[in-house]
């Protein structure tokens, strides 16, 4: 079955996920994170993308971005992988090896407000929940800890909506368990996240309405036709 089209539009923010093949840890040390995060810096500069947000764990990434124009997220995202996979194959002696993602990258869009907010919580607290860290400016490598004064390669762009005077306490405050589960379906199935109404519009502006239907075959009628 083919793969269905994408259609990226400029003006939503979407959390984007992409992981290792076979969750194979891929950075392992400093030079490997600043490597990407590298990449990142030269991507927005190429792109004009924005970047509200990241999170490099040892075999996966969160970004939110806030991509200005049509079709600039797909052609952000494929420049950033395929450049990632090169460099890193050329530096670890691994060209011809395998594939270093375990296929294309995952995201959804997002609502502004609160929605906007709840993501970039979870984005960044990515570490907290991994029990990586009691504290999330210790995990380096990602936004949070940009925010709380280490320099980084990553320009990071003003999001829809400004962060609360309280953001660090948010961070180490747990995400609602309704959220977490809200964000891990849309990871899994593309699906918009916000109110109802907004879910609907975008999933029809941007042909997600499949990701809003229940999974596996409608249940055979048991009763006469």
């Amino acid at each position: 079955m083919p793969r269905r089209k994408r259609m990226a539009l400029g003006g939503y923010v979407y959390h984007v996920l992409n992981r290792a093949n076979g969750r194979l840890r891929i950075f392992r040390k400093q030079g490997d994170f600043l490597a990407f995060e590298k990449i990142l810096g030269a991507g927005v500069e190429r792109f004009g993308m924005r970047i509200c947000g990241y999170c490099i764990m040892s075999n996966h990434w969160h970004l939110a971005l806030w991509p200005r124009g049509d079709g600039d997220l797909p052609a952000f995202m494929r420049w950033v992988t395929l450049t990632h996979t090169q460099r890193y194959h050329s530096s670890h002696g691994t060209v011809g090896i395998g594939h270093l993602y375990q296929g294309r990258y995952k995201s959804f869009p997002v609502q502004d407000e609160a929605y906007y907010l709840t993501v970039l919580r979870y984005l960044e607290a990515n570490p907290l929940r991994a029990g990586l860290v009691e504290k999330a400016d210790a995990w380096l490598w990602s936004s949070y800890a940009v925010r709380r004064g280490r320099e980084s390669l990553v320009t990071l762009a003003d999001g829809p909506v400004s962060l609360p005077k309280n953001w660090p306490a948010l961070v180490h405050q747990a995400v609602a368990e309704t959220d977490l589960s809200r964000i891990q379906n849309s990871l899994k199935r593309g699906a918009p996240l916000g109110l109802g109404a907004w879910i609907v519009e975008t999933a029809r502006r941007l042909g997600l309405e499949s990701t809003l239907r229940p999974k596996g075959r409608p249940k055979k009628s048991t009763g006469p036709l």
